[in-house]
Protein backbone atom coordinates (compact mmCIF):
# COMPACT_ATOMS: atom_id res chain seq x y z
CA UNK A 1 0.00 0.00 0.00
CA UNK A 2 2.98 2.61 0.90
CA UNK A 3 4.74 2.03 -2.14
CA UNK A 4 1.54 2.24 -4.19
CA UNK A 5 0.47 5.39 -2.75
CA UNK A 6 4.10 7.00 -3.33
CA UNK A 7 4.48 5.53 -6.80
CA UNK A 8 1.05 6.98 -7.90
CA UNK A 9 1.60 10.33 -6.06
CA UNK A 10 4.92 10.28 -7.89
CA UNK A 11 4.23 9.40 -11.29
CA UNK A 12 0.80 12.33 -11.23
CA UNK A 13 3.41 14.73 -10.24
CA UNK A 14 5.89 14.45 -13.11
CA UNK A 15 2.80 13.70 -15.71
CA UNK A 16 1.78 17.55 -14.45
CA UNK A 17 5.54 18.50 -15.02
CA UNK A 18 5.33 16.64 -18.49
CA UNK A 19 2.20 18.27 -19.74
CA UNK A 20 3.15 21.70 -18.41
CA UNK A 21 6.40 21.16 -20.12
CA UNK A 22 5.04 20.08 -23.73
CA UNK A 23 2.20 22.79 -23.36
CA UNK A 24 4.26 25.44 -21.82
CA UNK A 25 1.71 26.71 -19.72
CA UNK A 26 1.46 26.37 -15.59
CA UNK A 27 -1.89 25.40 -15.63
CA UNK A 28 -2.69 26.04 -12.14
CA UNK A 29 -5.93 25.41 -12.21
CA UNK A 30 -5.36 21.45 -12.75
CA UNK A 31 -2.94 21.23 -10.55
CA UNK A 32 -5.50 22.68 -7.55
CA UNK A 33 -8.13 20.27 -8.94
CA UNK A 34 -5.17 17.35 -8.57
CA UNK A 35 -4.56 18.46 -4.97
CA UNK A 36 -7.79 18.11 -3.91
CA UNK A 37 -8.37 14.92 -5.67
CA UNK A 38 -5.16 13.28 -4.62
CA UNK A 39 -6.34 14.41 -0.63
CA UNK A 40 -9.78 13.16 -1.32
CA UNK A 41 -8.51 9.74 -2.42
CA UNK A 42 -6.76 9.57 0.98
CA UNK A 43 -9.33 10.70 2.81
CA UNK A 44 -11.30 8.20 0.95
CA UNK A 45 -8.97 5.00 1.51
CA UNK A 46 -8.41 6.32 5.68
CA UNK A 47 -12.23 6.48 5.98
CA UNK A 48 -12.87 2.83 4.24
CA UNK A 49 -9.76 1.42 6.24
CA UNK A 50 -7.84 0.48 3.26
CA UNK A 51 -5.86 2.68 5.04
CA UNK A 52 -5.31 1.79 8.66
CA UNK A 53 -4.61 5.14 10.52
CA UNK A 54 -1.27 5.39 12.92
CA UNK A 55 1.82 7.44 13.32
CA UNK A 56 2.48 6.30 9.78
CA UNK A 57 -0.08 8.78 7.57
CA UNK A 58 0.60 11.83 9.80
CA UNK A 59 3.39 13.88 7.66
CA UNK A 60 1.61 12.25 4.32
CA UNK A 61 -1.49 13.61 5.39
CA UNK A 62 -0.08 17.30 6.57
CA UNK A 63 1.17 17.39 3.28
CA UNK A 64 -1.00 16.25 1.29
CA UNK A 65 -3.72 18.74 3.30
CA UNK A 66 -2.30 21.58 3.27
CA UNK A 67 -1.75 21.97 -0.76
CA UNK A 68 -5.29 20.88 -1.25
CA UNK A 69 -6.68 23.60 1.45
CA UNK A 70 -4.55 26.04 -0.61
CA UNK A 71 -6.17 25.27 -4.09
CA UNK A 72 -9.28 24.93 -2.58
CA UNK A 73 -9.38 28.42 -1.24
CA UNK A 74 -7.76 29.96 -4.63
CA UNK A 75 -10.76 27.85 -6.59
CA UNK A 76 -13.50 29.03 -4.16
CA UNK A 77 -12.02 32.60 -4.84
CA UNK A 78 -11.92 31.99 -8.16
CA UNK A 79 -8.40 34.36 -8.25
CA UNK A 80 -5.23 31.88 -9.87
CA UNK A 81 -1.89 33.54 -9.33
CA UNK A 82 -0.85 34.16 -12.92
CA UNK A 83 3.25 33.93 -13.18
CA UNK A 84 5.12 33.89 -16.30
CA UNK A 85 5.83 30.34 -17.35
CA UNK A 86 9.29 28.74 -17.23
CA UNK A 87 10.28 25.50 -17.65
CA UNK A 88 13.01 25.30 -14.81
CA UNK A 89 10.58 26.41 -12.08
CA UNK A 90 8.15 24.00 -13.01
CA UNK A 91 11.17 20.74 -13.10
CA UNK A 92 12.17 22.47 -9.42
CA UNK A 93 8.69 22.10 -8.13
CA UNK A 94 8.30 18.51 -9.18
CA UNK A 95 11.58 17.69 -7.72
CA UNK A 96 10.97 19.55 -4.62
CA UNK A 97 7.28 17.57 -4.26
CA UNK A 98 9.23 14.29 -4.58
CA UNK A 99 11.49 14.76 -2.48
CA UNK A 100 9.04 16.25 0.31
CA UNK A 101 6.93 13.02 -0.71
CA UNK A 102 9.73 10.95 0.12
CA UNK A 103 10.22 12.45 3.37
CA UNK A 104 6.43 12.22 4.03
CA UNK A 105 6.11 8.70 3.59
CA UNK A 106 9.25 7.50 5.13
CA UNK A 107 7.59 6.42 8.20
CA UNK A 108 5.31 4.69 5.98
CA UNK A 109 7.97 2.70 3.86
CA UNK A 110 10.11 1.95 7.19
CA UNK A 111 7.16 0.76 9.04
CA UNK A 112 4.66 -0.52 6.84
CA UNK A 113 0.90 -1.40 7.49
CA UNK A 114 0.61 -4.84 7.69
CA UNK A 115 -2.28 -7.54 8.55
CA UNK A 116 -2.53 -8.19 11.79
CA UNK A 117 -1.58 -11.51 13.47
CA UNK A 118 -4.94 -13.76 14.12
CA UNK A 119 -6.39 -13.67 18.32
CA UNK A 120 -7.62 -17.18 18.77
CA UNK A 121 -8.41 -17.27 22.47
CA UNK A 122 -12.09 -16.34 23.94
CA UNK A 123 -10.59 -13.22 25.92
CA UNK A 124 -10.45 -9.76 25.05
CA UNK A 125 -7.19 -8.61 26.15
CA UNK A 126 -6.37 -4.80 28.11
CA UNK A 127 -2.94 -3.59 28.91
CA UNK A 128 -1.78 -2.06 31.52
CA UNK A 129 1.95 -0.26 32.05
CA UNK A 130 3.50 0.76 35.23
CA UNK A 131 6.63 1.55 36.57
CA UNK A 132 8.35 -0.06 39.35
CA UNK A 133 11.09 0.99 41.50
CA UNK A 134 13.68 -1.33 43.31
CA UNK A 135 14.43 0.54 46.80
CA UNK A 136 17.25 -2.68 47.12
CA UNK A 137 19.47 -1.00 43.99
CA UNK A 138 20.98 2.00 42.98
CA UNK A 139 20.95 2.58 39.13
CA UNK A 140 24.75 1.34 38.16
CA UNK A 141 24.38 3.38 34.51
CA UNK A 142 24.62 7.03 35.84
CA UNK A 143 25.95 8.56 39.35
CA UNK A 144 22.22 10.05 40.17
CA UNK A 145 22.26 7.89 43.28
CA UNK A 146 18.77 7.07 42.07
CA UNK A 147 17.34 3.77 42.74
CA UNK A 148 17.18 1.19 39.75
CA UNK A 149 13.74 1.27 38.08
CA UNK A 150 11.68 -1.16 36.07
CA UNK A 151 8.94 -0.70 33.68
CA UNK A 152 6.68 -3.27 32.82
CA UNK A 153 3.71 -3.89 30.56
CA UNK A 154 0.77 -6.37 30.99
CA UNK A 155 -1.28 -7.82 28.26
CA UNK A 156 -4.42 -9.75 30.53
CA UNK A 157 -7.49 -11.03 30.00
CA UNK A 158 -9.85 -7.89 30.43
CA UNK A 159 -12.98 -8.83 31.62
CA UNK A 160 -11.42 -12.68 32.96
CA UNK A 161 -13.06 -14.83 35.85
CA UNK A 162 -10.66 -16.69 38.60
CA UNK A 163 -7.07 -17.19 38.82
CA UNK A 164 -4.39 -16.95 35.61
CA UNK A 165 -0.72 -18.17 35.52
CA UNK A 166 1.64 -15.10 35.24
CA UNK A 167 4.01 -15.53 32.07
CA UNK A 168 6.82 -13.01 32.76
CA UNK A 169 9.40 -11.97 29.50
CA UNK A 170 12.46 -10.56 28.92
CA UNK A 171 13.28 -8.63 25.55
CA UNK A 172 16.76 -9.40 23.80
CA UNK A 173 20.06 -7.07 23.91
CA UNK A 174 18.86 -3.57 22.07
CA UNK A 175 15.01 -4.76 22.31
CA UNK A 176 12.13 -3.49 23.55
CA UNK A 177 9.28 -4.55 26.20
CA UNK A 178 7.03 -4.95 23.25
CA UNK A 179 8.89 -7.08 21.00
CA UNK A 180 6.84 -9.81 21.04
CA UNK A 181 3.54 -8.31 21.36
CA UNK A 182 1.63 -10.87 19.43
CA UNK A 183 2.82 -13.45 21.17
CA UNK A 184 1.43 -11.85 24.64
CA UNK A 185 -1.65 -10.88 23.09
CA UNK A 186 -2.19 -14.51 22.29
CA UNK A 187 -1.24 -15.85 25.44
CA UNK A 188 -3.50 -13.39 27.15
CA UNK A 189 -6.39 -14.36 24.67
CA UNK A 190 -5.99 -17.91 26.25
CA UNK A 191 -6.16 -17.22 30.07
CA UNK A 192 -2.45 -16.04 30.44
CA UNK A 193 -1.22 -12.68 32.42
CA UNK A 194 2.13 -11.70 30.85
CA UNK A 195 4.30 -9.42 31.99
CA UNK A 196 7.19 -7.57 29.39
CA UNK A 197 9.72 -6.25 31.36
CA UNK A 198 11.86 -3.62 29.48
CA UNK A 199 15.68 -3.48 30.65
CA UNK A 200 16.83 0.02 31.47
CA UNK A 201 19.51 0.93 29.54
CA UNK A 202 19.59 -2.57 27.73
CA UNK A 203 16.52 -1.91 25.73
CA UNK A 204 16.63 0.75 22.89
CA UNK A 205 14.62 3.44 24.71
CA UNK A 206 12.03 2.91 27.74
CA UNK A 207 9.49 5.34 28.89
CA UNK A 208 8.58 5.53 32.78
CA UNK A 209 4.86 6.37 33.75
CA UNK A 210 5.94 10.45 34.18
CA UNK A 211 6.87 10.12 30.52
CA UNK A 212 10.57 10.53 30.75
CA UNK A 213 12.75 8.38 28.42
CA UNK A 214 16.32 6.60 28.56
CA UNK A 215 17.80 5.19 25.73
CA UNK A 216 19.74 2.24 25.63
CA UNK A 217 23.73 2.48 27.39
CA UNK A 218 26.43 3.33 24.91
CA UNK A 219 28.67 0.90 26.11
CA UNK A 220 26.59 -2.08 26.76
CA UNK A 221 25.62 -1.57 22.91
CA UNK A 222 29.28 -1.27 22.52
CA UNK A 223 30.17 -4.78 24.61
CA UNK A 224 27.33 -6.62 23.06
CA UNK A 225 28.39 -5.31 19.57
CA UNK A 226 32.06 -6.29 20.32
CA UNK A 227 31.07 -9.73 21.34
CA UNK A 228 29.46 -10.59 17.95
CA UNK A 229 32.68 -9.95 16.20
CA UNK A 230 35.73 -12.29 16.18
CA UNK A 231 39.52 -11.25 18.09
CA UNK A 232 37.92 -8.27 20.01
CA UNK A 233 37.49 -10.56 23.85
CA UNK A 234 38.90 -12.94 25.09
CA UNK A 235 36.68 -16.27 26.13
CA UNK A 236 37.36 -15.09 29.98
CA UNK A 237 36.71 -11.71 28.82
CA UNK A 238 33.45 -12.86 27.37
CA UNK A 239 32.58 -15.02 30.24
CA UNK A 240 33.09 -12.06 32.12
CA UNK A 241 30.86 -9.89 30.36
CA UNK A 242 27.56 -12.56 29.50
CA UNK A 243 28.06 -12.56 33.41
CA UNK A 244 27.60 -9.27 34.49
CA UNK A 245 24.78 -9.29 31.86
CA UNK A 246 22.77 -11.96 33.35
CA UNK A 247 23.27 -10.79 37.18
CA UNK A 248 21.48 -7.11 35.56
CA UNK A 249 18.93 -8.84 33.95
CA UNK A 250 18.03 -11.72 36.25
CA UNK A 251 17.91 -8.87 39.22
CA UNK A 252 15.37 -6.85 37.31
CA UNK A 253 13.12 -10.61 36.52
CA UNK A 254 13.07 -11.10 40.21
CA UNK A 255 12.37 -8.26 41.02
CA UNK A 256 9.41 -7.33 39.49
CA UNK A 257 8.20 -11.25 40.00
CA UNK A 258 8.70 -10.43 43.95
CA UNK A 259 7.13 -7.02 43.16
CA UNK A 260 3.85 -8.57 41.96
CA UNK A 261 3.77 -11.61 44.36
CA UNK A 262 3.44 -8.94 46.79
CA UNK A 263 1.36 -7.08 45.36
CA UNK A 264 -1.39 -10.05 44.50
CA UNK A 265 -1.11 -10.00 48.49
CA UNK A 266 -1.26 -6.17 49.13
CA UNK A 267 -2.54 -3.96 46.28
CA UNK A 268 -5.86 -3.49 45.56
CA UNK A 269 -5.75 -3.49 41.38
CA UNK A 270 -7.54 -6.36 40.06
CA UNK A 271 -5.25 -6.99 37.75
CA UNK A 272 -3.04 -8.41 40.58
CA UNK A 273 -5.75 -10.24 42.02
CA UNK A 274 -6.14 -12.44 38.66
CA UNK A 275 -2.75 -13.99 39.13
CA UNK A 276 -2.34 -17.73 40.08
CA UNK A 277 0.93 -16.91 41.67
CA UNK A 278 1.14 -20.93 42.12
CA UNK A 279 1.84 -21.02 38.01
CA UNK A 280 4.60 -19.05 36.63
CA UNK A 281 6.44 -19.37 33.89
CA UNK A 282 9.31 -17.24 31.72
CA UNK A 283 10.47 -16.62 28.68
CA UNK A 284 12.70 -14.36 26.60
CA UNK A 285 14.38 -13.62 23.21
CA UNK A 286 17.74 -13.62 22.67
CA UNK A 287 19.74 -12.49 26.02
CA UNK A 288 16.26 -12.78 27.60
CA UNK A 289 16.15 -15.98 26.82
CA UNK A 290 19.44 -16.26 28.47
CA UNK A 291 18.15 -14.92 31.30
CA UNK A 292 14.97 -17.05 31.71
CA UNK A 293 16.99 -19.91 31.46
CA UNK A 294 18.86 -19.02 34.34
CA UNK A 295 15.75 -18.06 36.49
CA UNK A 296 14.50 -21.44 35.81
CA UNK A 297 17.33 -22.41 37.78
CA UNK A 298 17.33 -19.99 40.32
CA UNK A 299 13.49 -19.86 41.35
CA UNK A 300 11.95 -22.80 43.09
CA UNK A 301 8.04 -21.07 41.99
CA UNK A 302 9.04 -20.84 38.00
CA UNK A 303 7.41 -23.89 36.78
CA UNK A 304 8.24 -23.43 32.72
CA UNK A 305 10.77 -21.92 30.60
CA UNK A 306 10.56 -20.88 26.71
CA UNK A 307 14.17 -19.91 25.52
CA UNK A 308 13.84 -18.37 22.17
CA UNK A 309 17.03 -18.49 20.11
CA UNK A 310 19.53 -17.89 23.32
CA UNK A 311 22.57 -19.76 24.26
CA UNK A 312 22.32 -20.95 27.70
CA UNK A 313 24.91 -18.79 29.73
CA UNK A 314 23.47 -19.74 33.22
CA UNK A 315 25.02 -23.51 32.46
CA UNK A 316 28.82 -22.39 31.35
CA UNK A 317 31.56 -22.73 33.29
CA UNK A 318 34.87 -20.79 31.93
CA UNK A 319 37.70 -23.73 32.10
CA UNK A 320 41.21 -22.16 32.43
CA UNK A 321 42.97 -25.02 31.31
CA UNK A 322 41.43 -25.72 27.83
CA UNK A 323 40.76 -21.38 27.66
CA UNK A 324 37.14 -21.86 26.69
CA UNK A 325 33.60 -22.37 27.61
CA UNK A 326 32.45 -25.51 28.60
CA UNK A 327 28.81 -26.90 29.53
CA UNK A 328 28.53 -27.56 33.78
CA UNK A 329 26.26 -30.98 33.17
CA UNK A 330 24.48 -30.32 36.30
CA UNK A 331 21.22 -31.28 36.49
CA UNK A 332 18.15 -28.75 35.43
CA UNK A 333 14.66 -29.68 36.63
CA UNK A 334 12.79 -26.94 34.96
CA UNK A 335 10.50 -27.74 31.60
CA UNK A 336 12.12 -26.25 28.81
CA UNK A 337 11.22 -24.89 25.30
CA UNK A 338 14.02 -24.82 23.14
CA UNK A 339 12.78 -22.64 19.88
CA UNK A 340 15.65 -22.12 17.63
CA UNK A 341 16.20 -19.75 13.83
CA UNK A 342 18.78 -20.80 11.09
CA UNK A 343 21.40 -18.36 12.87
CA UNK A 344 21.72 -19.99 16.33
CA UNK A 345 20.86 -23.69 14.89
CA UNK A 346 23.76 -23.08 13.04
CA UNK A 347 26.01 -22.64 15.76
CA UNK A 348 25.12 -25.20 18.01
CA UNK A 349 27.32 -27.46 17.09
CA UNK A 350 30.60 -24.90 16.68
CA UNK A 351 30.43 -22.32 19.21
CA UNK A 352 31.49 -22.65 22.91
CA UNK A 353 28.94 -19.79 23.60
CA UNK A 354 26.25 -22.82 22.72
CA UNK A 355 28.48 -25.60 24.58
CA UNK A 356 25.77 -26.17 26.66
CA UNK A 357 22.38 -25.73 24.51
CA UNK A 358 24.51 -28.78 22.53
CA UNK A 359 24.12 -31.09 25.36
CA UNK A 360 20.95 -30.14 27.30
CA UNK A 361 19.11 -32.94 26.11
CA UNK A 362 21.51 -34.83 28.42
CA UNK A 363 21.74 -32.18 31.48
CA UNK A 364 17.64 -31.56 31.07
CA UNK A 365 14.79 -33.55 32.75
CA UNK A 366 12.25 -32.02 30.44
CA UNK A 367 13.08 -30.53 27.20
CA UNK A 368 11.70 -29.71 23.53
CA UNK A 369 13.70 -28.52 21.04
CA UNK A 370 12.13 -27.15 17.68
CA UNK A 371 14.25 -25.39 14.96
CA UNK A 372 12.57 -22.86 12.59
CA UNK A 373 13.98 -23.78 8.92
CA UNK A 374 14.91 -20.37 6.78
CA UNK A 375 14.36 -18.49 10.11
CA UNK A 376 16.58 -15.62 11.05
CA UNK A 377 17.07 -14.44 14.45
CA UNK A 378 14.69 -11.60 14.03
CA UNK A 379 12.16 -13.82 12.56
CA UNK A 380 11.18 -15.14 16.39
CA UNK A 381 10.08 -11.59 17.28
CA UNK A 382 7.76 -8.98 15.90
CA UNK A 383 9.91 -6.25 13.99
CA UNK A 384 9.76 -8.26 10.64
CA UNK A 385 5.85 -7.63 10.74
CA UNK A 386 6.45 -3.58 12.43
CA UNK A 387 9.21 -2.95 10.02
CA UNK A 388 11.00 -5.32 7.56
CA UNK A 389 13.58 -2.77 6.54
CA UNK A 390 14.84 -2.94 10.08
CA UNK A 391 14.44 -6.18 10.35
CA UNK A 392 16.87 -7.08 7.16
CA UNK A 393 18.99 -3.96 8.17
CA UNK A 394 20.31 -5.81 11.49
CA UNK A 395 20.24 -9.50 11.20
CA UNK A 396 21.29 -8.99 7.84
CA UNK A 397 19.75 -10.58 5.16
CA UNK A 398 15.81 -11.07 4.20
CA UNK A 399 14.40 -14.77 5.65
CA UNK A 400 13.39 -17.15 3.76
CA UNK A 401 10.79 -18.22 6.20
CA UNK A 402 7.31 -16.60 5.93
CA UNK A 403 6.70 -13.95 8.44
CA UNK A 404 3.29 -14.40 9.30
CA UNK A 405 3.56 -18.36 8.98
CA UNK A 406 6.66 -18.37 11.42
CA UNK A 407 5.31 -15.75 14.21
CA UNK A 408 1.77 -17.55 14.29
CA UNK A 409 3.50 -20.45 14.32
CA UNK A 410 5.95 -20.03 16.95
CA UNK A 411 2.55 -18.00 19.16
CA UNK A 412 0.75 -21.31 19.04
CA UNK A 413 4.01 -23.79 19.86
CA UNK A 414 4.62 -21.13 23.11
CA UNK A 415 1.08 -21.54 24.07
CA UNK A 416 0.63 -25.53 23.78
CA UNK A 417 3.58 -25.63 26.01
CA UNK A 418 2.80 -23.17 28.16
CA UNK A 419 -1.17 -25.10 28.57
CA UNK A 420 0.41 -28.55 28.51
CA UNK A 421 3.15 -27.54 31.69
CA UNK A 422 0.88 -24.85 33.45
CA UNK A 423 -2.63 -26.27 32.80
CA UNK A 424 -2.10 -29.30 32.40
CA UNK A 425 -3.87 -29.30 29.25
CA UNK A 426 -3.15 -31.58 26.41
CA UNK A 427 -0.33 -33.16 24.98
CA UNK A 428 3.16 -31.29 23.96
CA UNK A 429 4.05 -33.11 21.02
CA UNK A 430 5.44 -30.66 18.36
CA UNK A 431 7.60 -30.99 15.58
CA UNK A 432 11.63 -30.88 15.39
CA UNK A 433 11.57 -28.69 11.98
CA UNK A 434 8.95 -26.28 11.00
CA UNK A 435 9.79 -25.63 7.43
CA UNK A 436 9.82 -23.33 4.54
CA UNK A 437 5.92 -21.94 3.45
Amino acid sequence: MELLIFCFAVILEIALAIYCLITKHNHQKLRNWARIAIFAVFTTLTLTSIIMWSFRWVLLAILLFLPAAFSAVSLLRNKITTKAYKSTRIVRKAIVMILTLMLALAPALVFPQYKPLKVTGEYKVATATYTYIDNNRIEEFNDTGKNRFVNVEFWYPEHGNGSFPLLVFSHGAYGIKSSNASTFTELASHGYIVVSIDHPYHSFYTTSEDGSTVMINKEFYQEVNNANKDGIYTVEQFYELFQKWMKLRTDDMNFVINTILQKTKSDPNPLYKQINTDKIGVFGHSMGGAASIWLGRERGDVSAVVNIDAPMFSELNYDKKTNDLVASGQPYTTPVLNIYSDDVWKQLDNGSAYAANKVADYNFSEIYTIHFQGAKHLSLTDLPLFSPLLANMLQGGTADIDTHYCIETENQIILNFFDYVLKGEGTFTPKATYGLK
